[in-house]
């Protein structure tokens, strides 16, 4: 949070270079602030400087500002957003009404904080490899350094609303910079004045702030810019616009509303009104809780990769240079797709030669749907097929450096990593017929695999630390957020999530409507009911991993018979075009009366009557149902080692399971609502449901002693 600085050159042009020096992000701590208000005002003191260029070290701009910050500031450091705020409006004060011009000189990536302050400048000059980002929606804040006021003006109110909005559904999928502006449309945008490469930057902002400085280039003071502007009546209807599409894609959240308050204040009433709307409504948001949730959130991802007794041991990641997928079903297909968008060679393996052109088939239509959302070019989708070689037999796996496992021991080279992606049995089960338990390791990829952010790394006791750091790397290099759990049935994401449908069909066999229970789901902030979500799995699937579940935990399972009727009638989900909803050729779920008759002979056959106040649930009721067992399970996890921390069970449901990101995940969400109300209440629903409900003893002690579920148990304090 103190940290960093900014360094300034004058050379012999009378041009100042001040140098953001902060590794290896850049960030924007106050230290930088300071640093950077007293190199400017030095430069505008001094008679040898004509203009000054602003620029980041090591190739990065900055990357925003430090949220180590908003940390401190929600920690009742109030002292520190007085301190920020006046540093910082100092800052682009200084740089805004300047007599000396200022070019920003952007190389890599310019976020939130540091790219709002190149807007205060006369011009920028990018580099083709610049990126250009407001994320911080996806932090519960808005931009608040000048971002709402002067983009609006320099590229207009559309494509600004664009930019500053188009996080408030991203941070739901929690897929940050997926949308940040490259160089080539900045430019086209009007966003920066030129776009040229590394070795020119420096020279061309310096030629740049030497012309402003002569008059040979005109000098933009970006609040004072109305030409981009549109009319008032087009404003009006543009920001009614963008209200009804934020409140249609995070109906939850009140801060993309505020955002658009403000931007829309400083066009009504003048930017400096504006300016002052902004700084007010983002001194606030830092202290809600959604920004307190998702900034908890930034930093639990960040701690996944630290995991006691395995990256503490100085290990180096070998080489993976090529991978093996076993079956090209819907998961192998995405699993390789995932590979080969990051460059990794890939022996696809198939029974036969009609499941080969199958699974390749799904590889191909997989890559098809990046060229036709014009994510990749026609050139790219042949180089990177071209990485997916088709076999029949294990002849070419002894070239191979991860596997994902099918019992290939003896086909595979001494330190070929065997990988499974079983979502639910146990590793000591699969690999018990082997001699190398030590190389096998769960890969847990979440459907559809190319897309889905999260990895899963399940680690036997018998799993050599050195695959784990693997396998790390592996899921470093295709994007993938990682977790490092033990071995279970289940293991940590599915295993907490399996209450998840378990208590909806135990209050559809009491009386609940399927869809109703979808509903409030949805209204809590989840991506899909666990109904659409067992469509969109398979009810097969579904029905499988219950069986492992009810083997393994007979005592918190759920015996409802309506997914085997629905089975036996040929209603298997999403795939068959019918099970919980209908869907007629598209992905579109509709409602089917049908479902009615499967529920009523489940009812019949299971003896359960519906219960009036169940039925009377509101969709707050009906979320506590479904979600505190699922917490109560979480604790168990927590309480055998299977996860050493909380913020990894947080980081979990949100990047696997699509828990919504703003309530900070699932435990962290139950340390909000509290132990003590999570224990009464599913002692309550044990008495009158049955020991499904039966509060585990990690969550009962807690509740009893006031502490809170996320703090870490003994024995995960002496691992950490």
């Amino acid at each position: 949070m103190g940290k960093g600085r900014t360094v300034m050159e004058v050379g012999d042009d009378g041009v100042a270079v001040v140098t953001i020096v902060n590794p290896p992000a850049n960030v924007i701590t106050l230290d930088v602030v300071r640093s950077l208000k007293g190199n400017f005002e030095e430069a505008l003191r001094r008679n040898d400087v004509k203009a000054a260029v602003l620029t980041g070290n090591g190739g990065i701009f900055s990357g925003g500002l430090d949220l180590s910050i908003l940390r401190a500031i929600q920690k009742k450091e109030l002292e520190t957003i007085k301190v920020l705020f006046t540093s910082i409006c100092d800052a682009t004060d200084i740089i805004e009404a300047a007599e000396k011009p200022l070019v920003a000189a952007i190389d890599g990536l310019a976020l939130g904080g540091g790219f709002e302050i190149t807007l205060a400048c006369q011009a920028r000059i990018s580099t083709t490899r610049a990126r250009l980002s407001l994320p911080e929606l996806q932090h519960g804040v808005i931009p608040g350094f000048g971002g709402t006021q002067r983009l609006p003006r320099l590229i207009g109110l559309t494509k600004a609303l664009e930019m500053i909005l188009v996080d408030a559904s991203l941070f739901l999928l929690c897929h940050p910079l997926s949308k940040a502006i490259k160089a080539e449309e900045a430019h086209q945008l009007g966003l920066v004045d030129a776009v040229v490469s590394t070795e020119e930057l420096l020279s061309t902002a310096r030629c740049w702030a030497l012309d402003i400085c002569e008059s040979r280039r005109p000098w933009d003071r970006a609040l004072s810019k109305t030409d981009r502007l549109e009319s008032a009546e087009e404003a009006r209807e543009i920001l009614n616009l963008a209200r009804t599409q934020a409140q249609k894609q995070a109906p939850n959240l009140k801060h993309p509303l505020i955002c658009i308050d403000v931007i829309e204040e400083g066009i009504v009433s003048g930017p400096q009104a504006g300016l002052q709307k902004e700084t007010i409504a983002f001194q606030e948001l830092i202290l809600s809780n959604t920004c307190k949730r998702l900034v908890h959130v930034f930093f639990s991802q960040r701690e996944t990769t630290k995991i006691p007794g395995i990256t503490d041991l100085g290990l180096i990641p070998s080489n993976v240079r090529k991978v093996a997928v076993v079956g090209g079903g819907l998961m192998g297909s995405g699993i390789a797709t995932a590979m080969i968008l990051n460059h990794y060679p890939v022996i696809l393996k198939e029974v036969d030669k009609k499941f080969l052109i199958a699974g390749i088939d799904r590889i191909k239509a997989n890559l098809q749907s990046l060229v036709r959302k014009g994510k990749m070019t026609k050139e790219k989708y042949e180089k990177t097929l071209s990485l997916v070689t088709g076999v029949l037999d294990y002849e070419i796996f002894k070239e191979v450096d991860l596997q994902v496992f099918a019992d290939l021991e003896r086909h595979c080279p001494s330190h070929c990593i065997l990988a499974t992606n079983t979502s639910t049995i146990d590793l000591t089960l699969i690999g018990q017929k082997t001699n190398c338990q030590n190389r096998i390791v769960g890969a847990h990829f979440f459907s559809p695999a190319h897309i889905m952010p999260l990895l899963e790394i399940v680690c036997s006791k018998l799993t050599s630390p050195q695959v784990v750091i693997d396998l790390l790397d592996v899921g470093k290099k295709i994007k993938k957020t990682t977790i490092v759990v033990g071995n279970c049935t289940g293991f940590a994401v599915n295993r907490m999530f399996f209450p998840y449908t378990q208590t909806a069909l135990l209050l559809v066999d009491r009386g609940m409507d399927v869809y109703k229970i979808d509903h409030a789901c949805k209204e809590f902030g989840m991506p899909v009911g666990p109904f659409r979500l067992a469509d969109l799995v398979g009810l097969g699937v579904a029905l499988a991993t219950g069986m492992q579940y009810l083997e393994n935990f007979p005592d918190r399972v759920y015996k409802s018979m309506l997914v085997s009727l629905m089975i036996e009638d040929k209603r298997t989900g999403e795939a068959s075009q019918k099970g919980f909803y209908k869907y007629d050729g598209k992905r579109k779920a509709i409602p089917d009366p049908d479902v009615m008759k499967y529920v009523e002979m489940s009812r019949s056959m299971t003896g359960a009557t519906p219960d009036p106040e169940l039925v009377k649930l509101d969709d707050e009721g009906i979320a506590e149902m479904v979600f505190f067992p699922v917490i109560n399970e979480a604790c168990r996890v927590l309480d055998e080692g299977i996860a050493v921390k909380a913020s990894d069970l947080d980081i979990a449901s949100i990047f696997g399971m699509g828990f919504p990101p703003y309530r900070g995940g699932i435990m962290h969400w139950a340390d909000s609502v509290g132990a003590a109300h999570i224990h009464g209440k599913l002692s309550e629903w044990e008495v009158k449901y049955g020991q499904f409900f039966r509060p585990c003893s990690y969550l009962s002690e807690r509740a009893i002693g006031g502490v809170p579920l996320s703090a870490p148990t003994e024995q995960a304090k002496a691992r950490l």
